[in-house]
């Protein structure tokens, strides 16, 4: 089992900045894949960024390329999502998940957090 805390949500204006934090507990947090999705509400969950085991690649979904930065520190166990240039169609609930390879996929991931809201207002 893999235990995943999410922390860092907040309000912010457009154009703001938040970094989010995923802090992983339970087996090696450096074997597992990182992926960070969102829900928005009435909406179906969708990929945010994604990086491998050892940090060396990461993915990102075309809307945040650009503004988002996906990076992992394996001795803290904790990956991050640096979120720059917010903008009001960035808020949703932000999700961390592991598996054991990267995916774009929500439902290849075997673990979750509980997700952090972060608003973004115009």
């Amino acid at each position: 089992q893999v235990q995943l805390v999410e922390s860092g949500g907040g309000l912010v204006q457009a154009g703001g900045s938040l970094r989010l934090s995923c802090a992983a507990s339970g087996r090696t947090f450096s074997n597992y894949a990182m992926g960070w999705f969102r829900q928005a509400p009435g909406k179906e969950r969708q990929f945010v960024a994604a990086i491998t085991r050892s940090g060396g690649k990461t993915y990102y979904a075309d809307s945040v390329k650009g503004r988002f930065t996906i990076s992992r520190d394996n001795a803290k166990n904790t990956v991050y999502l640096q979120m720059n240039s917010l903008k009001p169609e960035d808020t949703a609930v932000y999700y961390c998940a592991a598996d054991q390879v990267v995916s774009f996929i929500p439902l290849s991931y075997d673990y979750w957090g509980q997700g952090t809201q972060v608003t973004v207002s115009s």
